[in-house]
This record gives structure tokens, sequence and C-alpha cells, in this order.
């Protein structure tokens, strides 16, 4: 859980803190510090999603441009008449 901390080394922590803390700064203390870890766990979460969206972005293919069609031919009209 805490990687090579046994429960002897947190329990010397935990003696630690109380005496310099005392018995009620603790709890606030303890509220405080768990209120910071959710807020970096937040900031580094939306990190991550945004670093994934914008690798995201990157890799689809841009749209291809629309090919100018060709243009039709002019009709012209048709005179039975040609004044000769």
């Amino acid at each position: 859980m805490f990687g090579s901390i046994g429960m002897p080394e947190l329990i010397i922590i935990f003696v630690i803190a109380l005496i310099v803390f005392g018995p009620r700064k603790l709890p606030e203390l303890g509220r405080s510090l768990g209120r910071s870890l959710t807020e970096f766990k937040r900031a580094s979460n939306d990190l991550r999603n945004t670093l994934e969206e914008e690798i995201r972005v990157e890799e689809t293919p841009p749209p291809e441009p629309e090919k100018p069609k060709a243009a039709e031919p002019a009709q012209v009209p048709e005179s039975g008449n040609t004044g000769a």
C-alpha cells in the first residue's frame, strides 16, 4: 500500500505527528491533507484527459478538401434562322 513503509514505521510517524501537532490539530491536518490529495488527483486527471484528447485530435487525418467540380458545358440556344 505504501511501498516499503510497514506498520511500525506508520505508527512512529503517527506518534511524531501527534507530538508535533497535538491531538486537537491532527484531525484538521488530516482533512486538509485529504482535500489536497483529492485536488491533486483531479488536476492530474484533467491534465491526462486533455493530453489524450490532443493526441487523439493530432492522430485523426484531416478531412480531404473537396475537389472542384468540372464546369458544365454552356448551352447554346438553337435558332432556326441564321439570318443569312
